[in-house]
């Protein structure tokens, strides 16, 4: 029996009784372990471990929330997430039905779980990564952060919930910078997974490869810039997507945002028929799959764009009832010291008809961009820096130039993707961050997209 499994019987007891619209609590047993190297040499490794939990009350719809790392006194704790919810609560509580679920979801057994290798095997695995990267001349410097997480939750509220779950993460950001004669360029890949460390192993080649990319963009050239045609790999559409739509689709953003509102109208033409952009937690082995919300809501399939018309965003039980839709089981916590919020899963374009030969075959002038390094967005203004991009010369992949600026309105750009690959792929890198709670994980992707008249930054 863990240490929080010992105490949930007496927080189940606590929540009983109070005086509250509902109460709910969380407990939460984490194991994690980190890596980092700054060029070539290690500059922090460790592991941590952190017990707690936190109480939510709802009164006149108003929230209290009471966060602690001592499972003591649970009552108390309890009684006071309730006192602050009547000091702020002077309404009507909302919040969508859920039928209550009582479920212990584990990591299958043929995962393997990282949070049983040791950090000498893993620091030995980083340490082959880091030579692959400066085999090749002119690396400047190079950085790689490993993270992974193992977490044991119980989730308890007053409508009869009672879900345990258990889940592993782990990430791996390799990043490799050339110079030469003033010139800095770099290379970067992000790689995740989830439940399982083998999403980690036989990366030597993919660190060798960053760091001669990162050499060959030293002598690209750097196009003019303009409207071009513009093909997205599956990991450029898919931040695109999570990052210039996804949040828009957040509901707490809408109902708080009178403009968003109006923007974010359901049944709203976005998009030529071909366009379907999802998101879901439903799907196996994904950074952001899972069973049940951090308010205890059943994941499901939820599309925003269907047919390129808005069918629908993202909700918490709270959000979902305000605004008089279905609850779409996206309530997520980081951990046990902040509330859940309405966050994304995993967001998708999906797959069409054209492969990759069709997409560009009749491109007379373009350009392809991959990966990705950075960007902003600012409501429907987005900036994004592709992580590497070529030219296309007459329905060809051509010449390496220097990774290129994309920057535009999204639903302009929605509308002018005119093709969609058949080759969706999910990128697991990364982190997401929305109210201080990062990095959440989660996935994205796409298949292969072309967008005519998008604009890019240059010379």
């Amino acid at each position: 029996m863990t240490y929080i499994e010992a105490v949930e019987h007496q927080l189940a007891e606590a929540l009983k009784g109070q005086n509250a619209d509902y109460i709910e609590a969380r407990l939460e047993e984490s194991r994690s372990s980190h890596i980092a190297y700054r060029g070539r040499q290690l500059e922090s490794i460790g592991k941590t471990t952190s017990v707690g939990g936190n109480v939510r009350a709802l009164v006149r719809g108003g929230w209290g929330f009471v966060s602690f790392n001592d499972l003591g006194e649970l009552p108390g704790k309890v009684e006071m997430a309730v006192k602050q919810a009547q000091l702020v609560g002077h309404e009507e509580s909302k919040l969508a039905l859920t039928e209550p679920a009582v479920e212990a979801v584990e990591i299958p057994e043929t995962a393997k779980n990282p949070a049983v290798i040791p950090l000498a095997e893993k620091k030995q695995l980083l340490d082959e990564y880091s030579d692959a990267i400066w085999k090749t001349p002119r690396i400047q410097t190079s950085t790689i952060n490993y993270t992974d997480n193992h977490k044991r939750t119980i989730f308890l509220d007053s409508t009869g919930n009672h879900i345990t779950q258990e889940r592993a993460d782990v990430a791996l950001r390799l990043v490799a910078v050339a110079t030469q004669h003033g010139e800095v360029q770099q290379v970067g890949v992000s790689i995740g997974g989830r439940d399982d460390f083998s999403a980690m192993l036989g990366l030597q080649s993919k660190a060798e490869e960053i760091a001669k990319r990162a050499v060959e963009l030293l002598s690209a050239p750097q196009i003019k810039g303009g409207e071009y045609t513009v093909v997205l790999d599956p990991v450029l559409a898919g931040v695109f997507v999570h990052e210039a739509f996804g949040h828009l689709s957040e509901s707490d953003f809408v109902y708080e945002n009178d403009r968003l509102r109006e923007i974010m109208t359901l049944g709203k033409k976005f998009g030529s028929p071909h366009l379907n952009v999802v998101d879901t937690a439903t799907l196996p082995g994904l950074r952001g799959s899972y069973k049940y919300d951090d308010e205890g809501m059943l994941a499901k399939k939820t599309y925003l764009i269907k047919e390129g018309n808005l069918v629908g965003r993202l909700h918490s039980r709270e959000t979902a009832a305000k605004m008089n839709e279905e609850p779409t089981g996206n309530a997520r916590a980081i951990d046990y010291r902040h509330p859940p919020i309405v966050r994304m899963t995993n967001t998708y374009i999906e797959p069409g008809s054209a492969s990759f030969e069709d997409i560009i075959g009749d491109i007379k002038e373009g350009v392809y961009a991959k990966n990705w390094y950075g960007g902003v967005t600012s409501m429907e203004m987005f900036t994004f820096s592709a992580g590497e991009a070529y030219m296309i010369r007459n329905g060809k992949i051509a010449e390496t130039i220097r990774p290129v600026v994309l920057t535009g309105n999204v639903f302009n750009t929605l509308k002018n993707i005119d093709a969609i690959g058949n080759d969706l792929d999910m990128n697991q890198g990364g982190g997401c961050g929305k109210g201080g709670q990062s990095p959440l994980p989660c996935s994205n992707g796409s298949p292969h997209i072309r967008i005519q008249r998008c604009l890019l930054g240059g010379k």
